[in-house]
């Protein structure tokens, strides 16, 4: 069995290769997609647009919410050079969602 290291690696591999344009069609590739032995489910994508790229982590357990110590376990692994923030969720939702964005002034259309 890979340890959480070496999934977190591919999950960023998967990620990098493969990232998702922006506006994103929500279909994840199975790539982006670990479940660990414990049930717990993780989806890691980046998607991408000319001046941003989002880093999205996505936890879910089918019985109880993810807690905050497994998510930031894999947060500190998966999510590079930015940091990461938990989206709203549905109250009694088992799903939790992170989000690091990173923009790129430079390439950003003039605000009028």
């Amino acid at each position: 069995m890979e340890g959480i290291g070496a999934v977190a690696a591919r999950l960023r591999a998967a990620a990098e290769a493969k990232p998702m344009r922006l506006p994103v069609n929500r279909r994840v590739d199975e790539a982006h997609h670990e479940v660990t032995p414990d049930g717990l489910s993780i989806w890691y994508t980046i998607q991408v647009s000319p001046h941003s790229r989002i880093q999205e982590v996505i936890f879910e357990r089918m019985d109880t919410m993810p807690t905050d110590e497994e998510c930031k376990r894999w947060l500190d692994l998966l999510v590079v050079g930015a940091v990461a923030t938990e989206a709203p969720g549905l109250p009694g939702s088992t799903t939790r969602r992170f989000e690091a964005f990173e923009r790129n002034p430079d390439l950003e259309a003039p605000r009028a």
